[in-house]
């Protein structure tokens, strides 16, 4: 034997068995949709992902699936047995083991100021259904109560009976699914799904940044629902529902405006690469301009956004300009930039996105003393060409809300229209 040659051999071998032993052999994910699950205080949160091959070798391209919506998540990667699907818009990820057909591990929400949080996840490949399977009831009951139409609801209530408002539940029910949302003076909670088993009903929406499990029963006789709301990590709200096809919430126009004296809107702050922007610089003089106030870490904003982006590209040969005034978790532009980037670059914003200030909606006030205050994130401002603010809408209806957010679309164009031809 070649004592040398015989060595490298032996060397050799022991690296690849190291190799194989310490970092164990890539796994492959089954590509198609996953019935995933978040182990909540309030029990099961389900919710849909599909996960597909990426361009790149053990890269993945992953959507969470929430009724009609497909949101994109960053892309997934296998390192060994494992799979991490980040969602660093909004500082989380889903971290699991891949056994066969199964995920089984973690979701991990990290935020400025906070500690780590956390939720035991699992996925299971070829299942579709929410809470049961479409046509099923659990229990060996069908779906006895239908909730279909608009319901006055009231978040944080511990009776049974309605006193005040402050949300519109909108449910669309065939058979014993159920989709919907709920709309509230700043925002909605997006898509929902879910099902009605007997006299009650399930809603689930997981997208990254929302987690929430709707649970309620439906007392058929007083027309209300009654039940609770687990959000996040920990949260949790009761709250009751009655049955109103009127039910409505105040005038968006109504809830942030100009303090007396102003007619103007001062903004003068960073983009991420140091340019200050503010709204007396040329590009936005003579022109229609639109103020969005919102957030990288806000899924609401970021619905107005993708609606924002594109129209824009499309309408800004007419004469008008976007600003984004972004309120971020942290006042620190090495910390809040790259978000403001990664946000940019996702939706492919093409207008201004600076950084106004921190969240914290008492401090989004002061940054902004022309306004009585800033109650939701988004809010979007419209100044006319000369400089004038002419309408102020707080929150925003997304395409979850379905007829609202076509409502305010149309709304938004119409406004836009006169301004444009004044």
């Amino acid at each position: 034997m070649n004592y040398k040659a015989g060595r490298v051999g032996i060397i050799v071998c022991l690296f690849m068995s190291f190799v194989t032993v310490g970092f164990g052999q890539v796994s492959s994910v089954k590509p198609g949709q996953y019935r995933a699950v978040l182990k909540t205080k309030g029990g099961d949160l389900p919710f849909g992902l599909s996960i597909q091959p990426g361009s790149a070798a053990n890269a993945y391209t992953v959507f969470a699936l929430n009724g009609n919506e497909r949101l994109p998540l960053d892309a997934a990667t296998v390192q060994g047995d494992s799979i991490r699907i980040p969602n660093a818009l909004f500082e989380s990820e889903l971290v699991a083991k891949i056994d066969g057909n199964t995920l089984r591990g973690t979701y991990r929400r990290k935020r400025v100021g906070q500690p780590l949080q956390t939720l035991p996840f699992e996925a299971e490949y070829g299942k579709t259904y929410r809470f049961v399977p479409e046509g099923e009831s659990g229990g060996g009951r069908s779906a006895s109560s239908n909730v279909t139409g608009k319901w006055a609801t009231d978040f944080g209530s511990e009776t049974g009976k309605v006193d005040t408002v402050n949300a519109v539940g909108i449910f669309d029910q065939k058979g014993n699914q159920l989709t919907g949302t709920f709309l509230t003076p700043t925002g909605d909670y997006r898509y929902l799904e879910g099902n009605v088993v007997g006299d009650s009903l399930f809603l689930s929406c997981f997208d990254g940044s929302h987690v929430y499990l709707f649970k309620a029963k439906h007392d058929p006789a007083t027309k209300t629902l009654k039940g609770g709301l687990w959000a996040g990590i920990s949260g949790y709200e009761s709250w009751v529902a009655r049955f109103d096809p009127k039910a409505d919430l105040p005038d968006p126009a109504k809830l942030t405006y100009l303090k007396p004296g102003s007619k103007t809107l001062k903004a003068t702050f960073p983009e991420p690469n140091g340019n200050v922007v503010s709204l007396t610089d040329p590009r936005f003089k003579g022109k229609v301009t639109i103020v969005q106030i919102m957030g990288s870490w806000c899924p609401n904003c970021m619905d107005e956004t993708n609606f924002m982006s594109p129209w824009f590209k499309k309408n800004k040969s007419r004469g008008v300009e976007i600003l984004g005034l972004s309120f971020e978790r942290s006042p620190d532009m090495a910390e809040s930039g790259p978000k403001i980037e990664r946000m940019k670059q996702r939706f492919k914003i093409d207008y201004p996105i600076v950084l106004a200030g921190t969240n914290d909606k008492m401090q989004a006030s002061k940054a902004l003393p022309d306004l009585n205050a800033v109650v939701a994130f988004p809010t979007t401002i419209f100044i006319d060409k000369k400089g004038q603010v002419r309408h102020i809408h707080t929150g925003f209806s997304g395409p979850g809300t379905g007829k609202y957010y076509d409502q305010y679309i149309e709304e938004f164009n119409r406004l836009i229209d006169k301004l444009l031809a004044e």
